[in-house]
């Protein structure tokens, strides 16, 4: 990666998604849990690929996503993610370069295929993953280059990749190179299972100030917290004295900060589509205001546009140039 500065620099689980839509019976067929997403061996993969109906083949992985929505908008983006040498892992590469985010951490020669999810999309628009972690779990320190983490505003960091421990490691490798330099560190929740398995562990980053940011969802939130009630999660989200992002779906988005809570509506949208993805790129429209520059008003705005944008259609990448989409909604 070359030297110059970097907007943000994202480590996450570089996956292919694949998806189909499919009706309700066939998530009780196979034992799915509707919106959630399930982690699957490469044996049940092959056999829900095989019962899936046709599919459309994107390049994702949250975090992924992210930078390619920040791309849209005209930021600067970098990712460090595994993919293997295979016909998937070239494919992965060359979508994500081609949005002019650089990519440069090395093929894994062996091993796993190149990770992949399975993503059931239901006529309500809600989407079930049941993902192949396969290459993308092997993400090591000895991926986090330095130099680039040092040119970043802010790293983000994908939740979802907290499993393996070579990769925790590699996080906060990057964590402290960051704070080093003078950089800001992010972090997505990701997924209220995800948060039940290492809520002790985030709590842990969050107050020992090795994240800045924190994204999360309103089911991860009280999931991180573990109450029922939004607004109790909410109190103790502010207690933390963090700036963080929360989606809440059609309630809007609120930002927490040290001086107090903001909130924006969503942006309308005729039909839900497909929600993959919806998070991903508030976080981005989030991310490219803060290192733009512009007031946490704004960027809920511009994270609520690409939200909206992505749940209008089939997948977790921007239809439409987001950077033009946000200049005619006088955003930009």
């Amino acid at each position: 990666m070359s030297n110059s500065r970097t907007d943000v620099l994202a480590l996450g689980n570089a996956i292919v998604d694949v998806i189909a839509s499919a009706e309700e019976d066939f998530l009780a067929k196979h034992d799915l849990a509707k919106g959630a997403m399930m982690l699957i061996d490469e044996a049940r993969a092959e056999a829900l690929y095989a019962a899936m109906g046709p599919g459309k083949v994107i390049s994702g992985g949250s975090a992924a996503n992210t930078i390619a929505g920040l791309a849209s908008f005209g930021g600067k983006g970098a990712f460090i993610g595994k993919v293997k040498a295979d016909e998937l892992g070239k494919l992965y590469r060359h979508d994500l370069t081609s949005l002019g985010v650089s990519f440069d951490t090395a093929f894994a020669a062996d091993g796993p295929a190149t990770a992949r999810s399975f993503i059931i999309v239901t006529p309500d628009g809600e989407r079930t993953m049941n993902t192949y972690l396969g290459a993308c779990q092997g993400l090591t320190v000895a991926d986090v280059d330095a130099k680039a983490v040092e040119s970043a505003d802010i790293i983000y960091l994908e939740g979802y990749l907290w499993d393996p421990p070579a990769a925790k490691e590699a996080f906060r490798k990057a964590s402290e190179i960051a704070h080093k330099a003078g950089g800001r560190v992010a972090i997505t929740l990701s997924d209220s299972f995800c948060v039940d398995r290492y809520r002790d562990e985030f709590l842990g980053l969050i107050r020992n100030r090795m994240v800045d940011i924190v994204f999360a969802n309103e089911h991860e939130l009280k999931s991180l917290y573990q109450t029922a009630d939004f607004e109790t999660a909410l109190a103790a989200l502010r207690a933390e004295n963090i700036l963080a992002a929360v989606t809440r779906s059609e309630k809007g988005a609120l930002a927490v900060t040290p001086d107090g809570i903001v909130a924006e509506p969503v942006f309308p949208v005729e039909r839900i589509v497909d929600s993959t993805g919806a998070g991903d790129l508030f976080a981005a429209g989030f991310l490219f205001g803060l290192t733009s520059g512009r007031e946490v008003r704004d960027a809920l705005r511009l994270g609520a546009l690409a939200a909206a944008e992505i749940i209008s259609h089939v997948g977790a990448r921007p239809d439409v140039n987001l950077k033009v989409l946000a200049g005619n909604e006088g955003l930009l």
